[in-house]
């Protein structure tokens, strides 16, 4: 195998072109075995592998930097960068992460794993090297649908104005996670070959240049004329008049032209806009065909694609066919995610409404603030969004939604730890972030049946709300039944105890009825209490058990600054009682 003797990226500049293509087939079949083992990240790896391949035979990594928008493309990356006979460790406690991460290969300049860094990192990478006065390159790597997202524009307008010699390629396959959606993906749509614009461009040069001289010069008529034509055939008008050199459509697949094109650009002075067409899944047939479900995957099985089946839905499966319930009662709830659609749950949603639901791509801060306005005109919308994109939507939540106190119920799907995802999808700090904004109520439930009950409750309940629950499968399938509406800041005692009181929320309130059952078995009474809500508080029942057990311990997923136990330690504070001692059980980050 040639992936065998490529220990770092001057082994590859040595391969001939026949040799490069033999080596993105190894590339592929080697992502693919090993996804099928431990999971990962599929479709959007196999369709950047030519790009790669290019990437590292034209440039010097790791003096020159490539940044990985998401970064959830960069597995080929790391096998040419002397990681390959580690790269079975991929996402695996202790091995490599999924994502670029700096302190893991001088090869990995930055680290992302959310969308639509990439521009603005590598800008500030390029204004530090000339602060510096360095010489190296650097090039940003950043799919059609990161492109959506206004981060993106930041960078390009910065990087318009400034007009360093930044490289951005982007890797059009027409979807990001779910189909992309929007104005401007129907822009990057419009694909006209590199060749035909040419051969168009130069056409109309030569009949302008045959007609005589009237008025305005011919070269000025020409230009407008170009200028024209450009606007209606390319899509990288739009590029060029935020002041990047446009370059393409040329086929992401094809190594002999990214390598000719890199070339061409590498030393350009200005900033250069590649636009490389490109197919998700690209070499195995399953994932061309279904991008999305194999965009992320656990295990699977190569020959059929199927992953081990599970009688028990997912939370997320729980939450998309409770809302359709929900939604039939009530004509007023509106969903809305962030090109999520399958990853929150939503897609029969989606079918069940297609006018009550939206999409509306990699853009968390305006899904926030779409919401509010739907809310301010009386509608229920529900906003779907993992815990750690959240986090990019702070500002919208305070000022648009929860200092007006407009009802937006807030899914916050992930909340906890995610496993092999790893640190930059955790959804580690949204206890935190959304407990001391004015007006907000956050609640998190115990179970699958609970989470349905608490989503009741945020439907009814007129003002701004958040529901965390975790990745992962519920315990059972849900009972069917009439559901209940829970009194805001209501807590439940769920077992009895007179030595120390447990109280815990959301998905460590199992794990505390676990470990007071073992308590007991070791003499020991423990109390548990199922919060349910972080914000606001039972404060009365609180009370009123610390005060006869002076034992309390807290336990969350969430990062302890400022999470549930914070708020439980800030609560029994101000009660004064004495002879208290507290301890909080949670995540240390």
């Amino acid at each position: 195998m040639i992936l065998e003797k490529i220990k770092s990226p001057e082994d590859l500049k040595k391969l001939s072109i026949a040799e490069m293509k033999e080596l993105a087939g190894e590339l592929r079949d080697t992502i693919i075995e090993r996804v099928a083992i431990n999971g990962g990240h599929l479709a959007s790896n196999l369709g950047v592998i030519e790009i790669t391949i290019a990437l590292h035979k034209v440039f010097d990594s790791p003096k020159d930097k490539f940044i990985w928008d998401v970064g959830h493309q960069s597995y080929a990356h790391k096998l040419l960068t002397g990681r390959a006979e580690s790269f079975s460790t991929i996402r695996q406690y202790g091995g490599l992460s999924g994502f670029p991460k700096i302190k893991e290969s001088p090869h990995d300049a930055f680290g992302t794993g959310h969308s639509s860094t990439s521009i603005s990192a590598a800008l500030g990478i390029i204004e530090a090297r000339d602060q510096k006065k360095e010489d190296f390159k650097v090039i940003a790597v950043i799919g059609d649908g990161a492109m959506t997202a206004g981060l993106a524009f930041e960078g390009l307008n910065h990087a318009g104005h400034l007009q360093k010699n930044l490289i951005v390629i982007l890797n059009d396959n027409e979807m990001s996670i779910s189909p992309n959606v929007g104005a401007l993906s129907v822009y990057l749509n419009k694909i006209m070959t590199g060749d035909l614009y040419t051969k168009f461009k130069k056409e109309t040069r030569s009949i302008l240049g045959r007609i005589p001289k009237v008025g305005e010069p011919m070269p000025r008529i020409a230009e407008k004329a170009e200028g024209t034509v450009k606007g209606f055939f390319v899509p990288g008008m739009l590029f060029e008049e935020l002041g990047f050199e446009y370059v393409g459509p040329i086929d992401g697949h094809k190594i002999e032209a990214l390598i000719e094109t890199l070339e061409r650009f590498k030393d350009f002075s200005r900033p250069v806009l590649i636009h490389a067409i490109t197919k998700k899944g690209k070499g195995y047939s399953l994932a061309e065909k279904n991008p999305c479900l194999f965009h992320g995957v656990g295990p699977f099985d190569i020959e059929t694609g199927c992953q081990p089946a599970s009688a028990n839905p997912t939370f997320s499966e729980v939450f998309g066919n409770c809302l359709v319930n929900l939604a039939r009662e009530d004509s007023r709830i509106i969903a809305i995610t962030a090109a999520m659609t399958e990853g929150t749950g939503l897609t029969e949603f989606a079918k069940a409404f297609p006018k009550r639901f939206y999409d509306v791509g990699i853009a968390e801060p305006h899904a926030v603030t779409f919401a509010a306005g739907l809310a301010a005109q009386g509608l229920k919308p529900v906003v779907a969004i993992y815990s750690t994109f959240m986090q990019r939507a702070y500002d919208e939540i305070v000022h648009d939604v929860c200092l007006q106190k407009l009802p937006v119920i807030f899914a916050i799907d992930r909340g906890g730890l995610v496993g092999e995802d790893g640190p930059t999808h955790n959804g580690a700090f949204d206890l935190s972030y959304l407990r001391h904004i004015p007006n907000m109520v956050v609640m998190a439930p115990k179970d699958e049946n609970e989470f349905q009950d608490l989503l009741k409750t945020a439907v009814s309940y007129n003002g701004p709300c958040a529901i965390r629950y975790p990745r992962g499968r519920a315990s059972k399938i849900p009972d069917e039944r009439d559901l209940r509406i829970i009194p805001i800041g209501k807590a439940e005692v769920l077992r009895d105890g007179n030595d120390i009181l447990i109280t815990a929320i959301g998905s460590s309130v199992l794990p505390a009825i676990n470990a007071s059952r073992l308590l007991e078995d070791a003499g020991i009474s423990a109390c548990v209490v199922n919060a349910r809500f972080a914000k606001p508080l039972d404060a009365d029942l609180l009370g009123s058990l610390a005060k006869d057990i002076k034992q309390v311990l807290t336990v969350e997923e969430n990062t302890l600054e400022g999470g549930f136990g914070s708020a439980v330690l800030e609560c029994l504070t101000e009660l004064n009682i004495d002879g208290l001692k507290i301890k909080r059980l949670g995540l240390l980050l």
